[in-house]
């Protein structure tokens, strides 16, 4: 986070609480280009093998989304890919951003070219709640997640607003995206 004040480390449950506890928006900046994520191993090598598997992995994660809307809560997200696209990347479209967009997740699409970035946005994960609380995803080279960080310290805060608001501008739904793909996101 360069100079930005960096958070206090905390665990999965107290992320849990995150999602529980927000009143009215989250945002989620992602910038990877391949996660490796357990419980979606075994989905990715099915998707690798020319199947689009379906997504009971992410039922709890529909419900979350369906309740959350019903009382008025907003979720965005805004991915920066670069193209040619990962076979990750096509997975996570062509698996979870599908089924997440349908169950009302805002999803937006950021593409790039391979070796260029976007100006003002960061290579940074993190999640941003309510507009008040940042909380930093750290991953590994190789898009393991090693560790969180709950930040709260304003100028921080502020920082990340600026970056989700560029990333918004900049980006396109996803569904607009996926329009100029086939069912496994290769290009038509």
């Amino acid at each position: 986070m360069n100079t930005l004040q960096r958070g206090k480390p905390i665990g999965w449950d107290e992320v849990e609480h995150l999602f529980a506890e927000f009143r009215s928006t989250v945002f989620r900046l992602e910038t990877l280009q391949r996660y490796e994520a357990p419980t979606e191993k075994a989905a990715f090598q099915n998707f690798l093998a020319g199947d689009i598997p379906g997504s009971p992995d992410l039922d709890d994660w529909h419900a979350e989304l369906r309740e959350g809307i019903r009382r008025g809560r907003s979720y965005r997200r805004v991915h920066v890919v670069t193209e040619p696209l990962t076979d990750y990347v096509r997975f996570e479209c062509a698996w979870a951003y599908r089924s997440n967009a349908a169950a009302g997740e805002d999803i937006r699409i950021l593409a790039v070219e391979e070796g260029r970035w976007p100006e003002g946005v960061p290579r940074l994960d993190y999640w941003l709640f309510d507009s008040r609380l940042m909380l930093v995803m750290n991953y590994s080279d190789g898009g393991v997640l090693e560790s969180t960080e709950l930040v709260d310290d304003p100028q921080t805060v502020a920082a990340a607003e600026a970056w989700r608001d560029r990333a918004l501008r900049l980006s396109v739904p996803y569904t607009e995206y996926e329009a100029r793909f086939d069912a496994f996101m290769r290009p038509r």
